[in-house]
């Protein structure tokens, strides 16, 4: 903690950010308070966090897969539950130095994670996003990641076509209708397009599905985030698309995963 850090400033800020409805004020004063220069700086940083910013936001950063991952205004947090996409990812890939595709990256995140835990991969990156094209490529340097703004394939480089072993598809994926029923965070402070997915919430991913066997290599997998009551109609839009469908998913997280996986033959 910084030096001018005292049980009093903690207390002031804990009693700020509990006022306006934070249930882990304690644990976030204290996140505020060492990332701060000066007590100033901490008031501040209370103040934008008790009008509603995400936390991430007020940080600049979010933790994620074990990492600290940069986090920009308006870019999407990533979300603990999307851990589990990046497990079922890690236990697909197969062979030294997979090619890695992290469609719909947002910050980045899930790029930076598997590229952290795989030690060795070529890495790619895609968002329609500037403001979060700019923030994945910070995240991703470290990777000697490519990152690419524009419409979902649409700015790959076509020598990618056939090659791509893990291609995370973390799509927007909450139905058009709802997005006014989610928290203010995300409602308020995200971009639209990294949530609204469409009447169903599949209309992105239709559009992965369809075009995902031409960049997949033999035995190359996609995989997506969908809600448990989206999963049976996802596994079916992998399978028309002529992928192997399976669907995972985690309780403690509340997290369900559908991968679609090329045929080697």
């Amino acid at each position: 903690m910084p030096h001018f850090a005292t049980p009093a400033l903690e207390a002031t800020v804990t009693a700020t950010l509990r006022a306006a409805g934070c249930v882990f004020a304690e644990d976030e004063a204290r996140l505020l308070i060492a990332a701060a220069r000066d007590p100033r700086e901490v008031a501040a940083m209370a103040r934008r966090r008790a009008a509603g910013l995400p936390l991430e936001h007020v940080l600049g950063w979010a933790e994620f897969a074990g990492l600290r991952v940069a986090v920009d205004p308006g870019v999407f947090v990533p979300r603990r539950r999307t851990e589990f996409l990046v497990g079922r990812a890690l236990a697909a890939s197969a062979g030294p130095r997979p090619v890695v595709l992290d469609l719909c990256c947002g910050s980045g995140a899930v790029g930076a994670a598997l590229a952290a835990a795989l030690g060795g991969s070529e890495l790619h990156a895609a968002d329609v996003d500037p403001a979060a094209v700019r923030c994945a490529r910070r995240n991703l340097a470290p990777y000697d990641g490519r990152v690419y703004e524009g419409d979902l394939f649409e700015p790959l480089p076509a020598g990618l076509r056939g090659r791509v072993g893990i291609l995370a598809a973390n799509v927007p994926y909450v139905p058009t209708d709802s997005i006014a029923l989610l928290p203010s965070e995300a409602r308020d402070h995200e971009a639209v397009t990294a949530l609204d997915g469409g009447p169903d919430g599949l209309e992105v991913l239709r559009r992965v599905a369809a075009q995902a066997p031409r960049w997949l290599a033999p035995g190359g997998t996609v995989l997506f985030e969908t809600s448990e009551r989206q999963a049976p109609v996802a596994a079916r839009i992998v399978g028309d698309a002529g992928l192997l469908p399976a669907v995972a998913a985690d309780e403690d997280l509340g997290a369900t995963v559908v991968t679609g996986t090329r045929p080697r033959a």
